[in-house]
């Protein structure tokens, strides 16, 4: 189970190691229905259900991409998965960590994140985070960072992971084209998948025909992996 109390068992650990300091706070607070705007240009989307959602998607874009683009691959799914979607925007062209280090967008997003969980409910172990491409390999980075935060992973044509610091231990589902010229499968996913699981992580795999892309029925099957369903 993640853990629920502050990060930082060790004092040193912070933004410039890519540690996160948010956490579900268990409020009673529900955001209505919608894409709503916070703090740090990032964007928080709310679907329709029955009953309001408790679970919560990081969701980080591509290289040159933008908050708008990252939602619309998950979003489909989002009602279904009974799920919230966070999309931070990156301060530069793509995420710090690939343009000179932890410390910016982590800071961004832990604004976000904890602006997220004062205005809606969400349950510790219900909390992901997902990207594609430089959003892919952030994705991975931040999750065996913060994996006392996010308890899944959800990596979409990753190129690489570069963690500084190792805390939990969730599960990652990743997904790559064969066909990929961007981020070729062969130097990526396929040499990433091996040393998660010699580091004992549970790794759900997936390759498909295509190029360097978010096929719907993969962001589904991702989302159904996350969720059990």
């Amino acid at each position: 189970m993640p853990e629920t109390a502050p990060a930082h068992a060790h004092p040193d650990e912070g933004a410039r190691h890519g540690r996160l300091t948010a956490r579900p706070a268990l409020t009673a607070s529900t955001a209505e229905p919608g894409t709503h705007h916070l703090t740090g240009q990032a964007l928080l989307h709310v679907p329709q259900t029955p009953h309001p959602p408790t679970r919560l998607a990081v969701v980080l874009h591509g290289a040159g991409g933008t908050a708008e683009q990252a939602l619309g691959w998950l979003s489909p799914h989002a009602a279904t998965a009974h799920a919230m979607l966070l999309a931070p925007q990156s301060i530069a062209s793509t995420w710090d960590m690939i343009t000179g280090g932890y410390g910016p967008d982590v800071t961004r997003l832990d604004a976000a994140l904890h602006e997220t969980f004062t205005r809606t409910t969400v349950e510790p172990g219900h909390v992901a985070v997902a990207g594609f491409s430089d959003g892919a390999s952030y994705a991975l980075s931040l999750g065996v960072s913060n994996g006392d935060l996010f308890t899944a992973v959800l990596a979409f044509s990753p190129g690489f992971m570069a963690p500084l610091v190792r805390h939990g231990r969730p599960r990652f589902h990743i997904s790559h084209g064969t066909g990929d010229r961007v981020l070729p499968i062969e130097r990526c996913s396929r040499r990433l998948v091996p040393q998660l699981r010699k580091s004992e992580y549970p790794v759900t795999y997936e390759e498909f025909t295509g190029g360097h892309e978010v096929p719907r029925q993969t962001a589904a099957a991702a989302m159904r992996w996350w969720t059990g369903g």
